[in-house]
């Protein structure tokens, strides 16, 4: 499985984004794909995942802000109501729980500054 991240840039607070992964290769056998992002100093932390059918998980600090979905190959991560905070490298994964393996994509830089 490779993962290709599209999107990310530079926005104002209160600004929204769109983060774009495609899956391919062996991408049927994905069972949970997600956002995870690595701030400067920090550790890289969950942002939000998509269980196979349906379940989300989203970290508290991203709740009714961030708005995850899944098409396929295809994992968007819709950022509304951007912060300064959320400002972070962000990577796409995909896991295939059968294998126990993460797979994960490049990263793409998000920074919300005014």
């Amino acid at each position: 499985v490779q993962l290709q991240a599209f999107g990310g840039g530079s926005v104002q607070p209160g600004g929204y984004l769109r983060l774009s992964c495609a899956a391919s290769g062996m991408w049927s056998s994905i069972d949970t794909m997600g956002w995870y992002r690595q701030a400067p100093g920090k550790q890289r932390e969950l942002v939000a995942r998509l269980f196979t059918g349906g379940t989300t998980d989203y970290a508290d600090s991203v709740k009714g802000r961030f708005t995850i979905s899944r098409d396929k190959n295809m994992v968007d991560l819709h950022m509304n109501s951007l912060k300064s905070e959320d400002t972070a490298v962000y990577y796409c994964n995909a896991r295939v729980s059968s294998r126990s393996v993460d797979y994960w994509g490049r990263g793409t830089l998000v920074t919300v500054s005014s």
